[in-house]
Protein backbone atom coordinates (compact mmCIF):
# COMPACT_ATOMS: atom_id res chain seq x y z
CA UNK A 1 0.00 0.00 0.00
CA UNK A 2 1.36 3.46 -0.89
CA UNK A 3 2.07 6.30 1.50
CA UNK A 4 -0.92 8.12 0.01
CA UNK A 5 -3.18 5.20 0.88
CA UNK A 6 -1.64 5.09 4.34
CA UNK A 7 -2.40 8.76 4.76
CA UNK A 8 -6.02 8.23 3.78
CA UNK A 9 -6.23 5.25 6.14
CA UNK A 10 -4.68 7.30 8.93
CA UNK A 11 -6.98 10.27 8.36
CA UNK A 12 -10.06 8.06 8.39
CA UNK A 13 -9.08 6.93 11.89
CA UNK A 14 -7.81 10.30 13.14
CA UNK A 15 -9.22 12.01 16.20
CA UNK A 16 -10.86 14.65 14.07
CA UNK A 17 -12.93 12.17 12.07
CA UNK A 18 -16.63 11.77 12.89
CA UNK A 19 -17.68 8.80 14.98
CA UNK A 20 -18.73 6.02 12.60
CA UNK A 21 -19.08 2.26 12.87
CA UNK A 22 -16.03 0.29 11.75
CA UNK A 23 -14.61 -3.17 12.26
CA UNK A 24 -12.13 -3.28 15.14
CA UNK A 25 -11.04 -5.78 17.73
CA UNK A 26 -13.93 -7.31 19.67
CA UNK A 27 -12.62 -5.98 22.98
CA UNK A 28 -12.48 -2.35 21.83
CA UNK A 29 -15.35 0.12 21.67
CA UNK A 30 -15.26 3.70 20.43
CA UNK A 31 -16.42 6.64 22.52
CA UNK A 32 -16.69 10.30 21.63
CA UNK A 33 -16.35 12.95 24.34
CA UNK A 34 -18.52 16.09 24.33
CA UNK A 35 -15.48 17.93 22.93
CA UNK A 36 -15.47 15.62 19.89
CA UNK A 37 -12.39 13.64 20.91
CA UNK A 38 -12.51 10.02 19.77
CA UNK A 39 -11.36 7.45 22.36
CA UNK A 40 -10.77 3.71 22.20
CA UNK A 41 -11.98 1.95 25.35
CA UNK A 42 -11.31 -1.69 26.20
CA UNK A 43 -14.21 -3.10 28.20
CA UNK A 44 -13.35 -5.58 30.95
CA UNK A 45 -14.71 -9.04 30.32
CA UNK A 46 -16.42 -11.45 32.68
CA UNK A 47 -13.20 -13.07 33.90
CA UNK A 48 -11.43 -9.88 34.99
CA UNK A 49 -14.57 -8.49 36.62
CA UNK A 50 -15.21 -11.75 38.48
CA UNK A 51 -11.73 -11.76 40.03
CA UNK A 52 -12.04 -8.07 40.95
CA UNK A 53 -15.45 -8.76 42.51
CA UNK A 54 -14.08 -11.65 44.57
CA UNK A 55 -11.19 -9.54 45.87
CA UNK A 56 -13.59 -6.76 46.86
CA UNK A 57 -15.82 -9.36 48.52
CA UNK A 58 -12.91 -10.59 50.65
CA UNK A 59 -12.08 -6.99 51.60
CA UNK A 60 -15.67 -6.37 52.71
CA UNK A 61 -15.81 -9.64 54.67
CA UNK A 62 -12.58 -8.73 56.46
CA UNK A 63 -13.94 -5.28 57.35
CA UNK A 64 -17.22 -6.75 58.60
CA UNK A 65 -15.31 -9.24 60.76
CA UNK A 66 -13.00 -6.62 62.26
CA UNK A 67 -15.81 -4.16 63.02
CA UNK A 68 -17.89 -7.03 64.43
CA UNK A 69 -15.12 -7.88 66.91
CA UNK A 70 -15.09 -4.28 68.08
CA UNK A 71 -18.89 -4.03 68.19
CA UNK A 72 -19.18 -7.21 70.27
CA UNK A 73 -17.72 -5.49 73.33
CA UNK A 74 -20.35 -2.73 73.14
CA UNK A 75 -23.35 -5.00 73.63
CA UNK A 76 -26.68 -3.99 72.07
CA UNK A 77 -25.41 -0.59 70.87
CA UNK A 78 -22.50 -2.31 69.19
CA UNK A 79 -24.84 -4.74 67.43
CA UNK A 80 -26.92 -1.87 66.06
CA UNK A 81 -23.81 -0.07 64.88
CA UNK A 82 -22.56 -3.27 63.24
CA UNK A 83 -25.80 -3.75 61.30
CA UNK A 84 -25.70 -0.15 60.07
CA UNK A 85 -22.05 -0.60 59.09
CA UNK A 86 -22.84 -3.72 57.06
CA UNK A 87 -25.67 -1.89 55.25
CA UNK A 88 -23.47 1.13 54.48
CA UNK A 89 -20.58 -1.05 53.37
CA UNK A 90 -22.73 -3.07 51.00
CA UNK A 91 -24.25 -0.05 49.25
CA UNK A 92 -21.64 2.71 49.53
CA UNK A 93 -18.33 0.81 49.38
CA UNK A 94 -18.23 0.75 45.55
CA UNK A 95 -19.69 4.25 45.15
CA UNK A 96 -17.05 5.77 47.45
CA UNK A 97 -14.17 4.28 45.52
CA UNK A 98 -15.64 4.82 42.05
CA UNK A 99 -15.96 8.55 42.77
CA UNK A 100 -12.33 8.74 43.91
CA UNK A 101 -9.53 9.91 41.65
CA UNK A 102 -8.76 6.29 40.69
CA UNK A 103 -12.38 5.54 39.71
CA UNK A 104 -12.18 1.97 40.99
CA UNK A 105 -12.59 -0.21 44.07
CA UNK A 106 -9.47 -1.93 45.47
CA UNK A 107 -10.41 -5.11 43.62
CA UNK A 108 -10.73 -3.32 40.28
CA UNK A 109 -7.50 -1.41 40.86
CA UNK A 110 -5.65 -4.67 41.54
CA UNK A 111 -6.69 -5.93 38.10
CA UNK A 112 -6.18 -2.64 36.25
CA UNK A 113 -9.87 -1.80 35.84
CA UNK A 114 -11.87 1.38 36.35
CA UNK A 115 -15.44 2.64 35.92
CA UNK A 116 -16.05 5.42 33.40
CA UNK A 117 -19.00 6.95 31.58
CA UNK A 118 -19.85 5.79 28.06
CA UNK A 119 -17.97 8.87 26.83
CA UNK A 120 -14.78 7.79 28.60
CA UNK A 121 -15.11 10.59 31.14
CA UNK A 122 -14.97 9.98 34.93
CA UNK A 123 -18.12 8.44 36.38
CA UNK A 124 -20.62 10.88 37.91
CA UNK A 125 -22.16 10.48 41.40
CA UNK A 126 -25.62 9.80 39.93
CA UNK A 127 -24.29 7.17 37.52
CA UNK A 128 -22.23 5.44 40.20
CA UNK A 129 -25.20 5.31 42.58
CA UNK A 130 -27.51 4.01 39.83
CA UNK A 131 -25.20 1.22 38.66
CA UNK A 132 -24.67 -0.01 42.20
CA UNK A 133 -28.32 0.23 43.30
CA UNK A 134 -29.25 -1.91 40.30
CA UNK A 135 -27.00 -4.71 41.49
CA UNK A 136 -30.21 -6.05 43.01
CA UNK A 137 -31.60 -6.60 39.51
CA UNK A 138 -28.28 -7.98 38.27
CA UNK A 139 -28.25 -10.53 41.09
CA UNK A 140 -31.50 -12.13 39.88
CA UNK A 141 -32.50 -14.90 39.44
CA UNK A 142 -29.56 -15.95 41.63
CA UNK A 143 -25.78 -15.37 41.83
CA UNK A 144 -25.82 -12.47 39.32
CA UNK A 145 -27.49 -14.53 36.62
CA UNK A 146 -28.84 -11.57 34.66
CA UNK A 147 -25.51 -9.75 34.94
CA UNK A 148 -23.56 -12.73 33.56
CA UNK A 149 -25.95 -13.21 30.63
CA UNK A 150 -25.86 -9.50 29.80
CA UNK A 151 -22.05 -9.33 29.85
CA UNK A 152 -21.71 -12.42 27.68
CA UNK A 153 -24.19 -11.16 25.08
CA UNK A 154 -22.96 -7.57 24.78
CA UNK A 155 -19.82 -6.48 22.99
CA UNK A 156 -19.18 -3.83 25.64
CA UNK A 157 -19.62 -6.37 28.49
CA UNK A 158 -22.19 -4.25 30.33
CA UNK A 159 -24.38 -5.59 33.09
CA UNK A 160 -27.87 -4.18 33.63
CA UNK A 161 -26.66 -1.52 36.05
CA UNK A 162 -24.11 -0.27 33.51
CA UNK A 163 -26.75 -0.13 30.77
CA UNK A 164 -29.09 1.96 32.93
CA UNK A 165 -26.35 4.26 34.26
CA UNK A 166 -24.48 4.69 30.97
CA UNK A 167 -21.21 3.41 32.40
CA UNK A 168 -18.44 1.05 31.34
CA UNK A 169 -15.89 -1.00 33.26
CA UNK A 170 -12.71 -0.73 31.21
CA UNK A 171 -9.09 -1.77 31.35
CA UNK A 172 -6.79 1.08 32.33
CA UNK A 173 -4.50 1.98 29.42
CA UNK A 174 -0.99 0.74 30.08
CA UNK A 175 1.85 3.20 30.07
CA UNK A 176 3.83 2.76 26.88
CA UNK A 177 7.18 4.09 25.83
CA UNK A 178 6.76 6.67 23.08
CA UNK A 179 9.20 7.03 20.23
CA UNK A 180 11.23 10.26 20.42
CA UNK A 181 11.44 11.74 16.94
CA UNK A 182 14.68 13.52 17.78
CA UNK A 183 16.33 10.10 18.11
CA UNK A 184 15.44 9.12 14.54
CA UNK A 185 18.16 9.71 11.95
CA UNK A 186 16.92 11.29 8.70
CA UNK A 187 17.20 9.13 5.57
CA UNK A 188 16.34 10.00 1.96
CA UNK A 189 13.22 8.38 0.49
CA UNK A 190 13.66 5.14 -1.43
CA UNK A 191 11.76 6.57 -4.40
CA UNK A 192 10.50 9.98 -5.55
CA UNK A 193 7.41 10.95 -3.61
CA UNK A 194 4.40 12.90 -4.81
CA UNK A 195 3.37 15.90 -2.67
CA UNK A 196 0.45 13.94 -1.22
CA UNK A 197 2.77 11.09 -0.24
CA UNK A 198 5.15 13.52 1.44
CA UNK A 199 2.27 15.10 3.36
CA UNK A 200 1.06 11.67 4.50
CA UNK A 201 4.49 10.64 5.82
CA UNK A 202 4.95 13.96 7.61
CA UNK A 203 1.45 13.68 9.13
CA UNK A 204 2.32 10.23 10.44
CA UNK A 205 5.49 11.59 12.03
CA UNK A 206 3.54 14.41 13.70
CA UNK A 207 1.18 11.86 15.28
CA UNK A 208 3.92 9.44 16.32
CA UNK A 209 4.40 10.81 19.88
CA UNK A 210 0.68 10.28 20.61
CA UNK A 211 0.45 6.67 19.39
CA UNK A 212 1.30 3.41 21.09
CA UNK A 213 4.24 1.49 19.66
CA UNK A 214 1.97 -1.20 18.21
CA UNK A 215 -0.32 1.31 16.50
CA UNK A 216 2.63 3.31 15.15
CA UNK A 217 4.19 0.14 13.68
CA UNK A 218 0.86 -0.75 12.07
CA UNK A 219 0.50 2.63 10.37
CA UNK A 220 4.18 2.84 9.39
CA UNK A 221 3.89 -0.56 7.66
CA UNK A 222 1.29 0.96 5.32
CA UNK A 223 3.83 3.56 4.20
CA UNK A 224 6.88 1.28 4.30
CA UNK A 225 7.45 1.59 0.54
CA UNK A 226 8.86 5.10 1.05
CA UNK A 227 11.86 3.60 2.84
CA UNK A 228 12.19 0.51 0.66
CA UNK A 229 10.56 -1.77 3.23
CA UNK A 230 7.33 -2.62 1.39
CA UNK A 231 5.71 -5.72 2.84
CA UNK A 232 7.61 -5.54 6.12
CA UNK A 233 6.77 -4.10 9.51
CA UNK A 234 8.25 -3.67 12.96
CA UNK A 235 10.13 -1.07 15.01
CA UNK A 236 13.06 -0.91 12.56
CA UNK A 237 10.73 -0.27 9.63
CA UNK A 238 8.92 2.39 11.65
CA UNK A 239 12.18 4.19 12.43
CA UNK A 240 13.14 4.22 8.74
CA UNK A 241 9.73 5.58 7.69
CA UNK A 242 10.01 8.31 10.30
CA UNK A 243 13.57 8.91 9.12
CA UNK A 244 12.15 9.68 5.68
CA UNK A 245 9.76 12.15 7.36
CA UNK A 246 12.71 13.82 9.07
CA UNK A 247 14.48 14.11 5.70
CA UNK A 248 11.37 15.63 4.09
CA UNK A 249 11.22 18.18 6.88
CA UNK A 250 14.70 19.34 5.92
CA UNK A 251 16.65 17.69 8.72
CA UNK A 252 19.92 16.27 7.50
CA UNK A 253 21.69 15.33 10.73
Amino acid sequence: MSARQAGRHDRREGLSSPLAPREIFDNVVLAETPEGILLELRPAGLGARFYAFMLDWFVRVALIYLVGMFAAVLGGIGLGFWIIFIFALEWFYPVLFELSRMGATPGKRAYGLKVVMDTGLPVTPAASAARNLLRVADFLPFLYGFAIVSMLLRRDCKRLGDIAAGTLVVHEPRATKRLALDSVAPIPPFRPLAPEDQAAVIALASRAPTLTGERLDELAALAASVSGDAGREGPDVTRRVLGVAQFLLGRRS
